[in-house]
């Protein structure tokens, strides 16, 4: 292998792992993936409807991982207007980019029951 095919080669194996790393980052901790999850089959959800979905998971915890997401422009936040007001979370269109990134984690996640745990739990 010549010198510049070694460097090509190196620079894009970095480059990939630099992509890998910001994805992780950026999808990090235990509810971030959870709370798109539900957002990708629930649709627009109200904070306390994501509460119910999200189990385990904190009303600060909640806030902190909604406002992160919106930061990252994967999620969008609607006050309505009624009384009292509400506040609805759905999906950007970017974020439903991660949808083939969650359909793999589910699909890989019911494997590994299936092959560890011996169960099925094939969703329909």
């Amino acid at each position: 292998m010549k010198k510049k095919e070694v460097m090509n080669s190196s620079t894009q194996c970095q480059r990939r792992i630099v992509a890998i790393k910001d994805t992780m980052s950026l999808l990090s901790g235990k509810w971030k993936v959870y709370i798109i999850g539900t957002l990708l089959y629930g649709g627009k959800m109200r904070y306390m409807d994501l509460m119910r979905e999200v189990d385990g998971i904190g009303t600060k915890m909640l806030s902190k991982e909604l406002q992160d997401l919106e930061a990252n422009l994967l999620i969008s936040r609607t006050v309505v207007n009624t009384k009292p007001i509400t506040v609805e979370y759905e999906l950007t269109e970017y974020g439903r980019t991660l949808e083939k990134v969650i359909e793999e984690i589910m699909v890989w996640g019911q494997q590994y029951r299936n092959t560890v745990f011996n169960q099925d739990n094939e969703i329909v």
